[in-house]
């Protein structure tokens, strides 16, 4: 043994060659990233408090942040909600009215024009919401209620179309995915420069375009041991590794 140490030095190893014992090669942990390849930080707050009142608060940033098919799923849920209470209330006003069991009557004024069920008042939401205007389905002007929940109608579509509408663009012109047209160098070296130790490392961009008011921030990872109270009796200053 002393004469291999001589030769090969402390970092040797010695191999049994017994055919009753095998050996298991040493499993390599993976180390967790901080910050992953595609600039996201890889850090979760936890025990925070109130988290679920303060995301509905800002519910418009929480539906940005959301990923994309949660964000087309609620997109797809609003509106189809919004259409069949709203066709919904169209049918109740001429349900009370008794427009229902007029439909066909040329002498009869009901409320809506041509309505005769469920999915008429439904088709008459839509071609007045989207402002398609065919011209077949009209509101008369005997109907009060009916002019009120038409105004009603067009605020609740130009506030559900603004929220939807520009969280979906906001969400599509955020540049997530440029970060990986962004090439880093594989290795990063420490050096001096102008009389300082400086970590450098090089950038490359993929694409033609040019980036304007480009920002890099570095995040530096290291151990240090601080004194604290030891809550060991007699003792009064402990070393803590953070």
């Amino acid at each position: 043994m002393s004469a291999l140490r001589r030769k090969f030095g402390e970092d040797y190893h010695v191999v049994n060659t017994n055919r009753g014992t095998t050996y298991a090669a040493p499993v390599k942990k993976k180390r967790q990233r901080f910050v992953e390849k595609n600039g996201r930080c890889n850090v979760q707050h936890g025990n925070l408090g109130g988290e679920t009142s303060r995301y509905i608060s800002d519910l418009f940033t929480t539906l940005v942040d959301l990923k994309w098919r949660w964000n087309l799923l609620i997109f797809i849920l609003t509106y189809t909600i919004a259409w069949l209470v709203m066709a919904s209330m169209w049918w109740i006003i001429a349900y009370i009215r008794g427009d229902l069991n007029h439909g066909h009557d040329q002498s009869y004024t009901p409320c809506v024009a041509n309505v005769y069920n469920f999915p008429s008042a439904f088709l008459f939401f839509i071609e007045t919401e989207a402002t398609i205007g065919y011209g077949y389905r009209y509101i008369t002007e005997k109907c009060p209620e009916g002019i009120i929940l038409f105004l009603f109608q067009s605020l609740l579509g130009s506030i559900v179309d603004a929220f939807l509408i520009g969280c979906m663009f906001i969400k599509m012109s955020q540049p997530k995915k440029r970060a990986e047209t962004l090439m880093f160098s594989q290795d990063a070296v420490i050096s001096q420069r102008d009389g300082k130790l400086c970590l450098m490392f090089r950038v490359g961009n993929l694409r033609n375009s040019h980036m304007v008011s480009a920002q890099i921030r570095c995040k530096l990872i290291k151990v240090r041991r601080i004194p604290y109270a030891c809550p060991v009796r007699n003792l009064t200053i402990c070393d803590r590794q953070v």
